[in-house]
């Protein structure tokens, strides 16, 4: 019981996570001089920043067209309770930026 309780908090902290990492990945992307090449650097940093040990099998997908971004990241929570996989993910999008003028 008591893992079961420990491991919701584990997965909840790795949503958290997840929702940080796709974030900094999308403000990469959405920029006025970003690129998908750009957003994927971010990732890889911000993988190396937040995710740590918590997140397993991280993988990002980033599309960046003339007026949106978007960005979809999915991993796994690390498993306290043997045998358990619990996926995470977060899918955001925004508007490029453009100079008004």
């Amino acid at each position: 019981m008591v893992l079961g309780v420990v491991q919701v908090g584990v997965w909840a902290h790795a949503q958290h996570r997840v929702q940080a990492v796709a974030s900094q990945t999308l403000a990469s992307a959405r920029a006025l001089n970003g690129s998908t090449a750009l957003a994927y650097q971010r990732a890889e940093q911000a993988q190396e920043q937040l995710g740590g040990a918590m997140l397993q099998r991280v993988e990002v997908d980033v599309t960046r067209e003339p007026e949106q971004a978007r960005v979809l990241v999915r991993a796994q929570a690390v498993s306290v309770v043997p045998g358990a996989t619990l996926p995470v993910s977060m899918r955001v999008s925004g508007p490029i930026e453009h100079l008004a003028p």
